[in-house]
């Protein structure tokens, strides 16, 4: 057994049982890599998929069993070479990130630019998407870490973070109805077209549901996984935005009355998370504590050496999360 068919292995799995572009992941060719997954099986003495012809169709019992501790034993051997190039410079390497398009445009600007003057020689990659998506980027072995707010049922591999708390805020343009009204109720909000962020299909939007409490319905006319595409559709009269507070600038949406909704709607917790397991470089730790400095290293340590989310959540039940 040879840990590049190993690599194989786990890059048919990523792939969708298609050796093509398991292949093609791996820059190698498609006979090779059948080939080699032959050979392991042999070794084995038992067959890891099912075929029909020259396609796979499904993994066997067994064959995931396998799949499943060869994906353990690459994130070790993983773990052997950021350890081994943590120990020769610990100021390079480096550092992909998932996160939602609030957290990019709003949030970790100043945290990458502070980042980048500790750290210059540390690539970063910043992968924007939905949260299903960034849950896909992890699935795929894609990041090293995700940003995200909620849908922590997702992400079941992380240790999660929690970061910061924010709420909601209404936009409208300054000749709007709302702007004169300083604490709006939902029915004040039913009574318009709402220009919003893109509902997760993991499940019901808090905001569905907090109207849904009301005995309302509201008029969802636009959603927009951008903040700033919902802002652009406010200006148009499109519609009453709802936006996260940080996703407005006093300075360059001086057009806009943002107006609190926290009475209306519940706060959000951002967390970060980082797969259990992986070994957490210095400065993965020092971008932690630039985004969360209530976030110590002993204890983003102590988390990430814990099994589970349980054990995680308990630990980090008094953290006092500051507000955004």
């Amino acid at each position: 057994m040879k840990l590049h068919q190993l690599r194989y292995l786990a890059a048919i799995a990523q792939s969708g049982l298609n050796i093509t572009a398991a292949a093609h992941k791996l820059h190698t060719s498609q006979p090779g890599v059948s080939k080699q997954i032959k050979l392991l099986e042999d070794e084995l003495g038992f067959q890891i998929f099912t075929r029909e012809g020259r396609n796979l169709t499904r993994i066997t019992p067994a064959g995931q069993q396998v799949i499943e501790r060869a994906m353990k034993i690459l994130q070790e051997t993983q773990a052997i070479r950021d350890l081994a190039t943590e120990l020769r410079d610990e100021g390079r390497g480096s550092l992909s990130i998932g996160t939602t398009h609030t957290q990019a445009r709003y949030v970790l600007p100043r945290v990458i630019h502070e980042f980048r003057a500790r750290y210059p020689h540390v690539r970063l990659n910043l992968h924007q998407g939905t949260t299903e998506q960034i849950a896909e980027m992890v699935a795929q072995d894609r990041i090293d870490c995700a940003i995200a707010t909620g849908s922590e049922h997702l992400f079941g591999d992380l240790t999660l973070l929690p970061c910061y708390r924010w709420h909601r805020v209404i936009v409208v343009p300054r000749d709007h109805a709302l702007a004169a009204v300083a604490r709006p109720s939902l029915k004040h909000l039913a009574a318009y077209p709402i220009v919003t962020y893109t509902f997760s299909f993991a499940g019901p939007s808090s905001l569905q549901q907090a109207f849904a409490k009301a005995g309302l319905t509201p008029d969802v006319a636009i959603t927009a996984r951008d903040a700033d595409v919902i802002k652009a559709y406010v200006r148009l009269g499109l519609g009453v935005g709802i936006v996260a507070e940080m996703a407005v600038d006093p300075r360059e949406d001086g057009d806009l009355i943002a107006i609190d909704a926290s009475h209306l709607f519940s706060p959000h917790v951002t967390w970060i998370g980082f797969r259990r397991g992986v070994l957490l470089r210095k400065y993965m730790y020092d971008f932690v504590q630039l985004l969360a400095p209530h976030l110590d290293r002993r204890l983003v340590e102590r988390a990430h050496r814990m099994p589970n989310a349980a054990e995680v959540a308990v630990l980090l039940a008094d953290v006092v999360l500051p507000e955004r």
